[in-house]
């Protein structure tokens, strides 16, 4: 670009057009009357930033040599490495670390594979399993296209938790072949965490791979959801002053998630619930055709026996909460709630509802998006839920753990301190996996007693 004030201030104003936050101009060099410049400026997405390259490349005198995107640069490699605990210093090291040390270790191991635990990577390592084939708000996207989530997963794990997990990302959607894959690699394992594998199939390899395996399995996309949806439920009603017992609850999506959540707020003591799927209102009179976990929600939930669409459900109810599709109700909608209704719109990246328009008629949103208040994420849960279970060395995930799992994650907040924008503990609050992990421990060592 020419090398004047007038040039920059044009890079600026035409980013800045297209809807661009510039961030940064910075000379990089300057060389015969020209200047070299780095540019940086948010984007919205991938479209975007194109639009943004094309409208500075149609400025006279401008040249764009490169372009990167800050998003991608933090994956080029991936975002995990292998780094050693052990010095490797000299023969010595050499000989304890491997041969000929090790094969008294491996001997021990075979004395006693109890000893594994204590002696390898098994005593804090974790698995992320997935097969690609219901990846956040993509859906059936493979096994390669996943694998950055699970790095991301990884990530997160080690971060809030301290937990060493891996990614294992499979290439097949057979539900017996996943099922022997994860068993035969279990071994090096303190547990399995499945990510983003379709319903109904994974209930099927939870349920097996928990009746087969000594080591915690946790469907993270069911559970870890649950636990944080009822976390921010308990904190809401205690603002908006009602009890679970006495609440109409509604829930859109009787998937893996909702189903999850209708369980654990059952074990909470909410007693009136109705799922929804796209048919209408699950209940005892319709169950034909339905897979085994439907049936239980059909048979073990809406105590009315409520029949129709969600909108028609939703007049009166005190909390909906959806994990299904986005832009399904209006504010209209909400309004037919009851007074002080309570509204979780997870559906992500567009919620089931507008959260702002929710908000003019709900006492309290929560949604599952970052710019919102009162996101529900997950990693409130999955870190300190495993290190919980890893340091208990239990393998048994139970209604009851998941459920103390929550109360921790409320009790964070303190009772003064929570309002309709603030039930749910920040993402980055180092509080919660620490109160999580100890309350799973007790739980875990009331269930052994």
């Amino acid at each position: 670009m020419p090398a004047t004030t007038a040039g920059a201030s044009e890079i600026v104003a035409t980013a800045a057009a297209t809807g661009a936050l510039v961030t940064g101009l910075d000379v990089a060099a300057s060389e015969g009357g020209r200047l070299l410049v780095d540019l940086t400026c948010d984007t919205r997405d991938s479209r975007h930033r194109r639009e943004v390259v094309a409208a500075l490349e149609a400025v006279p005198g401008v040249e764009v040599r490169t372009v990167g995107d800050a998003t991608f640069l933090a994956h080029i490699g991936g975002k995990l490495e292998i780094a050693a605990k052990a010095p490797l210093r000299n023969r010595d090291d050499l000989s304890r670390i491997y041969t000929p040390g090790v094969a008294r270790v491996c001997k021990a191991i075979y004395d006693t594979p109890a000893k594994a635990r204590q002696l390898t990577i098994k005593k804090n390592t974790v698995a992320v399993v997935t097969d690609g084939t219901a990846v956040l708000g993509m859906g059936d996207i493979g096994p390669a296209a996943a694998l950055p989530v699970m790095e991301g997963k990884a990530v997160l794990f080690k971060e809030f938790g301290g937990v060493d997990a891996w990614p294992i990302v499979l290439d097949t959607k057979d539900t017996e072949q996943i099922i022997a894959i994860v068993k035969a690699i279990a071994p090096a394992y303190a547990g399995i965490n499945l990510e983003d594998i379709s319903a109904p199939r994974c209930f099927e390899i939870e349920e097996r791979l928990r009746a087969d395996l000594d080591i915690p399995v946790f469907h993270d996309d069911q559970h870890g959801t649950a636990v944080v949806v009822l976390a921010a439920l308990l904190n809401a009603l205690k603002v908006v002053g009602k009890r679970i017992e006495d609440v109409r609850i509604v829930v859109s999506g009787v998937g893996a998630a909702g189903h999850a959540i209708i369980r654990l707020l059952a074990a909470q003591g909410a007693r009136d619930i109705v799922g929804y799927g796209r048919t209408g209102a699950l209940h005892a009179g319709d169950v034909e055709g339905m897979n085994s976990h439907r049936r239980w929600l059909a048979e073990n939930t809406n105590p009315r026996g409520v029949t129709g669409t969600l909108k028609e459900g939703l007049v009166g109810a005190d909390v909906f909460i959806g994990v299904s599709s986005g832009d399904i109700l209006t504010g209209d909608d909400i309004a037919t709630m009851g007074p002080d209704a309570i509204v979780f719109a997870l559906a992500n990246p567009t919620p089931e509802v507008d959260p702002t328009d929710a908000a003019e008629h709900a006492a309290i949103v929560a949604t599952g998006r970052s710019d919102y208040p009162n996101q529900i994420n997950n990693v409130l849960a999955f870190p300190g839920l495993f290190r919980g279970l890893l340091d208990a060395e239990v393998s048994v995930i139970s209604d009851e753990v998941l459920r103390v799992a929550a109360v921790a994650i409320a009790e964070t907040i303190a009772p003064e301190e929570l309002n309709p924008a603030y039930i749910i503990p920040g993402v980055f609050d180092r509080r919660v996996a620490t109160r999580v992990s100890r309350a799973v421990q007790e739980a875990a060592h009331e269930h052994q007693a």
